[in-house]
């Protein structure tokens, strides 16, 4: 059986106030080619499928053509799809019942059945050959809000966690509703059907990137352990972190995502994972790498004639049309203050087929004061923005309890927002 696994596509994402619509629709086209030229029985889409819980139109159109088109081109394709934590749970599962006529299953959220037992009926994909016969079970688990899992949800639940307790409720509530999956995967599979699970999730030890990844709910309280998943899993599909790695065996692996979603990303490779299963086991598993659709160049910091001459020897094409023309991320250091920056950088990229997202002035320090560089808002997020108002505020920076008040208020901010979609759903 032939898996391909990816994630985290943020469709619809704005990339400094620009869409990006147009490297999702590239990268959707290749993926299904890929697809067909390798004859794949099921995709495998890690969560984070939109950027956002209230998506756009043209965000929501890329990824419902691309479903229809990969069912006409591989009638007997499987694809799974998980919410992740930028996505409404509830909007991922809204068309379930139609993309189900298309082999598509979607799943959002968690259930809990009368008994308070976790509902992992619902949560089991069968992956299926292209002769129909059942290859292996997908243990398809979305992102998990703390709501679901804690509080009155985990009070519910009154098996022993035993010598490897979580250290705090909501990792507990994770912890339980992961074996839980298992435990049922297990005993619904049967000899020689394979088990591949997938989660939205951060797990410890794997490698964040600089600045694009928000926080899951917790900074890095919310981290589950590799263990959760015995050796019985043949394969573990990971959503969440940008960069694309493999988290102590080369069973269990983040994908990455597709595109660089930050400059700071531009630097690695990206990504999706095929993987062969043979029987209940892993065969192989190998990455193939991601055209880019439009070139990411990051310059800087240098002094303006070195960032200059950097951008003059970049290549670029003006026959393209300008949705394919490179982004640029330009960090200029000064000496003094240049009020014409952005009218010299603007000249000397006159009649360039480059398009300039973000110019970055860098000031020297000044004794006794801090860097009174300007950083605009959006560079920061709201996390390191919080925390430089708390330190101008008291003089000192937010501890990590303070941190994670606010990650748990930023949480369920998007919760709610999530929360009043499905009410006027």
């Amino acid at each position: 059986m032939k898996l391909i696994h990816t994630a985290d596509w943020h469709l619809g994402q704005t990339f400094h106030g620009q869409e990006r619509h147009a490297e999702h629709r590239a990268f959707l086209a290749w993926l299904l080619d890929t697809l067909v030229a390798s004859q794949a029985d099921a995709l495998l889409v890690a969560g984070d499928i939109f950027d956002v819980v209230n998506p756009s139109l043209a965000a929501q159109e890329l990824l419902y053509d691309f479903i229809v088109g990969a069912h006409e081109r591989l009638p007997s394709l499987d694809i799974v799809l998980i919410a992740g934590n930028h996505d409404s749970g509830n909007r991922i599962e809204l068309p379930a019942p139609l993309m189900r006529r298309l082999r598509t299953h979607a799943l959002g959220r968690v259930r809990w059945l009368d008994d308070g037992t976790l509902d992992a009926e619902r949560l089991l994909v069968p992956l299926t050959d292209a002769t129909g016969e059942t290859r292996a079970w997908c243990l398809a688990l979305p992102f998990l809000r703390p709501a679901e899992v804690t509080g009155a949800a985990l009070a519910r639940h009154d098996d022993d966690d035993g010598p490897d307790a979580a250290p705090n409720d909501y990792v507990a509530g994770i912890t339980r509703v992961h074996r839980q999956l298992i435990a049922a995967a297990e005993a619904r599979r049967e000899p020689g059907q394979a088990l591949v699970a997938m989660s939205h999730a951060h797990l410890h030890g794997a490698a964040v990137s600089e600045a694009s990844e928000r926080p899951i709910v917790i900074g890095g309280e919310e981290s589950i352990s590799a263990a959760l998943f015995p050796p019985a899993i043949a394969y573990v599909a990971l959503g969440h972190l940008h960069r694309p790695q493999q988290v102590g065996e080369a069973r269990i692996r983040y994908s990455g995502s597709p595109l660089p979603l930050d400059f700071s990303e531009a630097g690695y490779p990206h990504q999706v994972v095929a993987v062969r299963l043979e029987g209940e086991a892993l065969a192989v598993t190998e990455t193939i790498p991601v055209p880019r659709p439009v070139a990411m160049h990051r310059i800087g910091p240098a002094p303006l004639e070195t960032a200059l001459a950097e951008v003059a020897a970049l290549d670029d094409d003006p026959a393209l049309p300008r949705e394919q023309w490179p982004w640029l991320e330009l960090q200029v250091a000064l000496e003094a203050p240049m009020p014409d920056l952005r009218a010299r950088v603007e000249a000397a990229l006159e009649g360039r087929a480059l398009r300039l997202l973000r110019l970055a002035r860098r000031l020297p320090e000044v004794a006794g004061g801090a860097n009174p560089a300007r950083v605009d808002l959006e560079s920061l997020g709201p996390r390191k923005l919080f925390a430089r108002t708390w330190e101008q505020r008291w003089g000192e920076p937010p501890g990590d309890e303070v941190l994670a008040d606010f990650d748990r208020l930023r949480q369920a901010v998007l919760d709610a927002d999530d929360t009043r979609e499905e009410n006027h759903a």
